[in-house]
């Protein structure tokens, strides 16, 4: 006890000495680490001081002496373009002649007649390809396949689709003239047109499935489709839903506040749902439910793929997070950046500019390697598989004539959920593409042919000669009506949804594609079966 004290004693001058030795060092470390900031800060000053010189130089130079005279406009924008471009993909300059552009995106709304037209590879003209329920073009009477002849006094022979749909937009309440031939029966026809403010809806279709299942199919979180999204839930219930799918797949995302005040549905109000953090405090939040919810219990399934992203895979990975939905499909896009939309630059110009990540509950963000992983992975349907050779016979016209046909002799059709194309109707699509003669080049004769050159080139092609001719004489055999035959379910399903779309638009499109849709289906398994959306939400392992 006495060594103890006595070295306390005559350690207290030592102490303050020491101490005073740890603050000058402590001292001594930040005034360094002050000066290396500065410098970090001069030095960075200084190279975007020179470069932005240099880059002056370079097109005073270029203006002066350039062969051609230099349109600035262009010049300037593609190099601002190329600068964003190596940043990430979602920061966008808008020049002054974009700013239509950038409206558009911001409300997903425009004005026009709401049709979706394409290029007619066998007329060589553009054509009506799906005019949009309750908009002009079908108020006035437009329908699928109709040749798009002439707008105003402007000819629209020989033009090509972005020409022709400039042409079709324009300021809501302008009126114009257009003229379109029929290809069913041959007739011209001439419609005025009142363009009106366009949007798409926030909800493709939603409604009620086999054992009390609601299904909502939503589109997109731009607008304000947490009203329609709540509308939607409630006559759901008052139908008897006792479960839900929500179908996320190929959603892009939209706005933030919209995404939490949806997720207010089936969270208590408070949770906190996202985090964004950037490199200035202005541009981080916090976003938390600020509603009461309409039911914190009902089992909720996610549908989701490689195209859900942003405000979407925040609604999905929240659920996920904090153990209130499962996630099926595939994993998402990727999409953890938040942009400032509208930073104002001179000469009316914008920058929707990123700012910030986003953090789930957990605190994970979410990159474009990562994405929101499902909890039960279900490969896409074999729609896919099949793909190239849809796009291939698509390609030829021979679909579209087909669907443009049948339209034509058929007033009406059955209700969406119960249309379907007879045996007899499939063997005239498929007598119709055989008499087109229609081809297509094989995926496998390609990857035959390098594997060939392969062979020949490393030096064992001779001793494996019988088995490549064998299965080049296999490839060669082309025989499409058996192709036709092969790939029946799909081809048909996707005649059977265009011609739905043309009674029926968006809505009954859905409804034939969800006929067969694989993910659903094992929606519908595990909502179903007893115990199994339990397990998969408490993480419990599954065969």
């Amino acid at each position: 006890m006495y060594f103890f004290v006595l070295l306390h004693a005559e350690s207290t001058e030592i102490t303050v000495i020491m101490m005073r030795k740890t603050l000058l060092v402590i001292l001594g470390v930040v005034l360094a680490a002050t000066g290396c900031r500065a410098q970090e800060v001069k030095n960075h000053n200084l190279e975007v001081a020179k470069n932005l010189e240099i880059f002056n130089a370079l097109y005073k130079n270029l203006d002066l002496m350039y062969v051609d005279t230099l349109d600035a406009n262009k010049v300037v924008t593609t190099g601002i373009d190329a600068m964003l471009r190596s940043l990430d993909p979602y920061t966008e300059y808008y020049p002054e002649d974009r700013q239509k552009d950038l409206k558009t995106m911001l409300t997903g709304k425009y004005a026009g007649i709401g049709a979706l037209v394409r290029f007619n590879q066998q007329l060589k003209q553009v054509v009506i390809e799906e005019p949009y329920e309750g908009m002009p073009a079908a108020e006035v009477g437009l329908k699928k396949g109709d040749i798009i002849l002439q707008i105003d006094d402007s000819l629209m022979k020989d033009k090509q689709v972005n020409y022709v749909s400039s042409r079709l937009r324009g300021d809501a309440g302008s009126t114009f003239v257009l003229k379109v031939k029929r290809p069913t029966t041959g007739k011209v026809m001439t419609f005025k047109i009142t363009r009106r403010t366009i949007k798409m809806p926030e909800i493709t279709w939603y409604g009620m499935l086999p054992q009390n299942i609601g299904y909502i199919a939503l589109n997109t979180f731009t607008g304000e489709p947490s009203k329609v999204m709540r509308r939607a839930f409630l006559d759901l219930k008052k139908q008897g839903a006792e479960r839900l799918v929500l179908d996320l797949r190929g959603n892009g995302g939209g706005s933030l506040p919209e995404c939490v005040d949806i997720l207010s549905m089936w969270l208590p109000k408070g949770q906190r749902i996202v985090e964004t953090k950037g490199k200035l405090k202005r541009v981080e939040s916090e976003y938390k439910t600020r509603l009461e919810p309409i039911d914190t219990v009902m089992p909720i399934a996610v549908l989701v793929n490689q195209e859900t992203a942003s405000a979407s895979e925040i609604t999905s990975g929240a659920l996920q997070d904090l153990k209130r939905g499962i996630i099926i499909g595939t994993r998402t896009y990727g999409k953890g950046l938040v942009q400032v939309p509208n930073v104002d630059l001179p000469y009316n110009a914008n920058l929707k500019l990123t700012t910030s990540r986003y953090y789930l509950p957990s605190g994970r963000g979410i990159e474009m390697k990562v994405g929101i992983k499902p909890d039960v992975e279900v490969k896409p349907d074999t729609m896919a598989n099949v793909s190239l050779y849809l796009d291939r016979l698509d390609s030829t016209e021979v679909m579209f004539n087909y669907v443009v046909d049948y339209i034509g002799k058929h007033p009406t059709i059955a209700a969406a959920k119960d249309f379907s194309l007879s045996d007899a109707d499939y063997e005239d699509f498929k007598q119709r593409v055989i008499k087109a003669g229609f081809t297509y080049d094989q995926l496998s004769k390609k990857q035959f042919a390098e594997l060939e050159r392969s062979a020949k080139f490393e030096g064992y092609y001779d001793d494996a000669r019988a088995e490549f001719e064998a299965l080049k004489a296999k490839l060669d055999h082309h025989d499409v009506a058996r192709d036709l035959d092969r790939h029946r379910d799909e081809i048909k399903q996707l005649l059977e949804q265009d011609i739905v779309g043309a009674y029926y638009y968006q809505a009954g499109q859905m409804q034939v594609g969800l006929r067969n849709d694989k993910m659903l289906n094992e929606a519908v398994r595990i909502l179903t079966t007893e115990g199994e959306y339990a397990r998969i939400l408490n993480g419990e392992k599954t065969e």
